[in-house]
């Protein structure tokens, strides 16, 4: 049983960000404001609300070097929020969108983030000194339906997203006067702003939850058809493998090292995947650990010869189809 502590903020929580050193969090409790707690005193206080937005919050980043915090929303604007004593200023971000946005991600050298959108589009926001505002540069033409995840490569250049039109892509965002070329590998410095790199056609259902390992060196996603992909050398020559999911699909993926991943979403409870010396990734087990009814593993022995007919049958005998798990524990509802 893995250690856990349930704290509840609130009914539903759309989404979150921890504070560079993990005493604070934001989160958006499914409405127009952002709330910060801190753990003071073995109990959760609230110490502040972000009230700028028209509509619901989507998106939250907490930039772990500059503490400066973003937002996003379907009032299709965003606001970087920087802390002055006790209070929290916002700073209005040019979007350009006429769309909802989606998500938002700082690069990681917190120069410049990124904001995905309803409008197709991906902007690329960045401090312009001169005038003391953030201003955006925008990706568009390449996705065919909303950008549903973000993600940064190490390099501060490379830009994966997923969209609602099935596929993964990865973008070049350098800017001239933001990002240094010369820091860059040559490979890097050769790419345009907003010139695709890559594109992934791995599933032919909606894509969520991109991220990058901790070297750049493996991109892994998820497909709402219950799958998950990990990718290598995605620039060069990219490598695929594919895990079919006995149980519901997955809404985001987040590595905690090279050769180890946790996906969360519809299951209610984050499943830890890992790879071995040969790179070939599989399910561990899922974190939330639970016991099996006799009912229920029966359900699950037929969950999973029905899963692994489908999963073979779809993606053919070199993907691996995983063990299936009663939802229900710590998490009650999708897990955003």
């Amino acid at each position: 049983m893995a250690a856990q502590e349930i704290h509840q903020f609130a009914e539903c929580i759309t989404c979150h960000a921890w504070s560079p050193d993990h005493s604070m969090i934001a989160f958006c409790p499914n409405n127009t404001e952002v709330h910060i707690y801190k753990f003071i005193a073995d109990k959760w206080e609230k110490l502040h609300v972000l009230s700028k937005h028209d509509q619901i919050v989507s998106g939250i980043d907490w930039g772990r070097s500059t503490n400066k915090i973003v937002t996003v929303s379907h009032d299709r604007n965003s606001y970087v929020w920087t802390q002055e004593g006790q209070d929290w200023v916002p700073t209005l971000v040019i979007l350009k969108l006429n769309r909802a946005a989606l998500c938002v991600q700082w690069s990681p050298k917190e120069n410049k983030f990124a904001v995905g959108s309803g409008a197709k589009s991906v902007c690329i926001c960045y401090y312009e000194q001169e005038n003391n505002w953030w201003i955006s540069k925008v990706i568009r033409k390449k996705h065919e339906s909303s950008v549903t995840s973000l993600a940064w490569h190490p390099n501060n250049i490379h830009l994966a997203t997923t969209s609602a039109d099935g596929k993964c892509r990865v973008f070049s965002t350098i800017i001239k006067g933001v990002d240094t070329r010369g820091s860059q590998s040559s490979a890097s410095a050769d790419w345009k702003f907003g010139e695709q790199i890559a594109q992934l056609d791995l599933t032919t259902t909606w894509a969520f939850g991109v991220s990058w390992s901790p070297s750049g060196k493996t991109l892994a996603y998820a497909g709402h058809s219950s799958m998950i992909y990990f990718v290598d050398d995605v620039e060069a020559s990219p490598a695929a493998q594919n895990l079919a999911l006995r149980d519901l699909p997955l809404r985001d993926i987040l590595f905690v090292s090279e050769k180890m991943a946790i996906g969360v979403g519809f299951d209610c409870n984050p499943l830890i995947f890992s790879a071995d010396e040969t790179g070939l990734w599989s399910f561990v087990r899922y974190l939330d650990e639970r016991k099996v009814t006799p009912s229920a593993s029966k359900a699950s022995q037929l969950s999973e010869a029905l899963g692994k007919l489908y999963g073979q049958s779809r993606q053919g005998s070199s993907d691996t189809v995983e063990p299936s798990k009663p939802r229900g524990g710590a998490h009650e509802n999708c897990i955003t």
